[in-house]
């Protein structure tokens, strides 16, 4: 009769005095007792929710690390790895957006049990949410004074604020491949937010209706409008599931709550690449 057990292998490594194990490469002494629930007495739902936010935030630092590079290489004119950043970073965003549906299990009634001990805390102070949407063109130098008592957080968003955004580095490389990017979105103040510029939809245009000739580009614009598409069904998922736990509530971190979340979705990275779907194929184009 079977014993329903595997053998364990003579190869698999047992000592390690001197070998690096599983856990302390993971450092998950560290990890795992990362997790301090507030509540008194403490809640059992409360670790779901401090689990939720902080793998949020181990995805959102590898989405920094990614798209850091995707800067740079883009900025090398060194488009293939790039797209291969973009696609990892979609492939992340599908998971956090996923993760919202575990947070969903929280109902209105567990949470209130343990939500007056997060105090003002709230996700809308999550610098490095802040940092990603700076890289990506919704910049807002009002948010620093949000850090001021965190300098590495503030830094690390000014650093961003400062730089030329992905889709800078996107338009940049177009124009050296020999696009009519205009001039002025070339040498614009990139500490401002990314705006919507009509002259550039027809530079996307001509790489659209000529994909032939143009296929990374043609691939990289795709690329990005995934990415923008990912970005707002988290948001859209973010609201729905506040919307679900609290309803109307003000946010702990005193913002509007769900009215606050919904504005975000008006916002956009790359307004011309959805522009440019209006005009191919037009009668008259």
């Amino acid at each position: 009769m079977s014993s329903n057990q595997r053998p364990i292998e003579a190869g698999i490594v047992r000592d390690f005095k001197v070998n690096l194990s599983y856990g302390r490469y993971l450092q998950l002494d560290q990890v795992l007792s990362a997790q301090h629930p507030v509540s008194v007495p403490e809640h059992h739902d409360e670790l779901l929710f401090i689990l939720q936010h902080q793998t949020s935030e181990l995805w959102l630092k590898l989405i920094l690390h990614e798209l850091r590079a995707v800067q740079r290489q883009l900025a090398a004119d060194d488009l293939r790895p790039a797209l291969k950043g973009l696609a990892r970073v979609k492939h992340i965003q599908r998971c956090l957006t996923e993760q919202w549906s575990v947070l969903a299990t929280l109902t209105p009634t567990e949470y209130a049990e343990f939500r007056s001990f997060l105090g003002t805390s709230s996700g809308f102070q999550s610098y490095q949410y802040r940092a990603v949407e700076f890289m990506l063109g919704n910049k807002d130098h009002r948010m620093l004074s949000i850090f001021d008592d965190d300098p590495a957080a503030r830094a690390l968003l000014e650093a961003a604020l400062a730089a030329p955004t992905v889709y800078d580095e996107f338009l940049r490389y177009l124009a050296r491949a020999g696009h009519d990017v205009p001039v002025e979105l070339l040498q614009r103040d990139v500490t401002l937010p990314h705006r919507y510029h009509a002259d550039l939809v027809p530079v996307f245009v001509k790489i659209y209706e000529n994909a032939d000739a143009n296929w990374e580009a043609y691939e990289a614009c795709e690329e990005l409008v995934d990415l923008e598409e990912n970005f707002q069904l988290w948001r859209f998922r973010h609201l729905k599931t506040v919307e679900r736990t609290i309803g109307v509530k003000v946010g702990t971190g005193g913002s509007s709550g769900v009215n606050f979340l919904r504005k975000a979705l008006e916002l956009t990275f790359f307004p011309e690449l959805y522009a440019v779907r209006t005009e191919i194929g037009a009668v008259g184009a």
